[in-house]
């Protein structure tokens, strides 16, 4: 008989696309943090996960990550440095890895059914959803089956690949227990399922142990401007389409017009190269620097020596955009003021009035207001940014994140009378 979810010997094991493939790896650090909140409230977590370049099992912060292959060691590339969708769009031929991923992914279940875990948290399930019912299959049943959605495999699917639809309404309509990680994806989950969806959002991959100490952090300017006299607007993450980075340029050069003000861009990606295009169309090299991809240290000396962080999310070509936007929450976490659009899940965050401002999606000249509002009244950013530091101790913190998925087991295991 399964254990109470959050007791001492609940077994859970994680089924994902991308994990720390050594300690330091900055890949998925929020689900890092999530695993280690789970372990600190007595969940025996492990985690399953497609194999980098022949990479086998190993232990990531004392967890046990066990690894499935799915090609010769050189072609092993399908996932982590860049999300699968992402990857394939760049380069079709990596299709012919799809049917050894899939196998690998059922000899993956079939060890997952060995364990005898109570409990297989599927996140991404498109594909995943299908190694974790194999393991309920394999399991004879005994297992259950947590299916956590991000947006963006949704989207991918309905827009890219719709000829799989089916399946994803299958992923969504087997599942013991749905979550999401906004309100905006648990629209699009329930568009392919009439099922409850349980609203989980991702927390900032910073350290719980870190949390306290950065909340009461004062905003750049408060703090100290590092020298510089204009203003520093921010931005961090994959340089892709629906970051909307290009928006954020052209916001930032019409306010370059009336003030003094600079931007950085921390992040690499294959949008790049329209963003420099977007940077030289409106004579923005003088204030505009794209830094590129930076170590954890830069990162936070960035953090430090801004003064707003913007998330100016669009929808893409393929219908979309940010699932949640978990930097906005690193950002207030470094207790700098935010800005988003209006788009995804990126108002779970940002509560415009509230924790931070909202504008609405690719309007660069509303952006560029939006921005003067607040470097003109560091009061207020400040005031913003502390209540922002609020919603995510009481919504986003791994461990209210950990104790939301427990409540989420729970129900995985009542629908089974254990």
């Amino acid at each position: 008989m399964a254990r109470e979810a959050g007791k001492p010997g609940l077994r859970v094991v994680h089924f994902v696309t991308a994990f720390p493939r050594h300690e330091g790896d900055v890949i998925t650090p929020w689900l890092g943090e999530i695993l280690l909140a789970q372990r600190r409230q007595n969940v025996d977590v492990s985690v399953m996960a497609p194999a980098y370049a022949g990479s086998g099992n190993s232990t990531w912060s004392g967890i046990r990550v066990r690894r499935f292959r799915y090609a010769p060691k050189a072609s092993e590339t399908l996932t982590h440095d860049e999300t699968a969708p992402d990857r394939l769009r760049r380069r079709p031929w990596l299709a012919f890895l799809l049917p050894g991923f899939v196998l690998g992914g059922l000899v993956a279940a079939w060890r997952i059914a060995r364990l005898r875990p109570d409990l297989v948290h599927v996140h991404w399930p498109a594909p995943n959803g299908f190694f974790g019912a194999a393991a309920r299959l394999f399991s004879l049943g005994r297992v259950r089956v947590v299916s956590s959605y991000y947006s963006a495999e949704l989207r991918w699917i309905e827009h890219s690949i719709p000829v799989l639809v089916p399946f994803l309404r299958w992923t969504v309509r087997s599942a013991d227990t749905v979550t999401a990680n906004s309100t905006a994806t648990a629209s699009v989950v329930k568009r392919f399922g009439d099922v409850p969806v349980h609203v989980v959002p991702a927390p900032a991959g910073i350290p719980a142990r870190l949390l306290d100490g950065m909340a009461d952090t004062p905003t750049a300017r408060q703090r100290q401007t590092y020298g510089n006299t204009a203003p520093e607007v921010l931005f961090v993450g994959r340089l892709v389409e629906r970051k909307g980075v290009e928006v954020l340029v052209r916001a930032v050069a019409r306010l370059a017009r009336q003030r003094p003000i600079a931007l950085t861009v921390v992040g690499d990606g294959e949008w790049r190269g329209r963003i420099s295009e977007v940077v030289s169309e409106t004579d923005a090299s003088g204030f505009v620097s794209m830094v590129g991809r930076v170590s954890e240290n830069e990162l936070i000396a960035a953090y430090r020596r801004a003064d707003v962080f913007v998330l100016p999310a669009v929808f893409d070509s393929k219908g979309d955009t940010e699932g949640l936007g978990v930097v906005l929450i690193e950002a207030l976490c470094m207790g700098l003021p935010v800005v988003g659009a209006d788009v995804g899940g990126i108002p779970d965050i940002v509560v415009d009035g509230e924790t931070g401002w909202l504008f609405p999606a690719g309007d660069d000249e509303r952006l560029a207001e939006v921005l003067a509002k607040v470097l003109d009244d560091p009061l207020e950013a400040r005031n913003r940014a502390r209540a922002g530091v609020g919603r995510i101790r009481e919504r986003f913190a791994p461990e209210s994140v950990a104790t939301a998925y427990s409540e989420c087991y729970e129900l995985a295991l009542a629908r089974n009378g254990r």
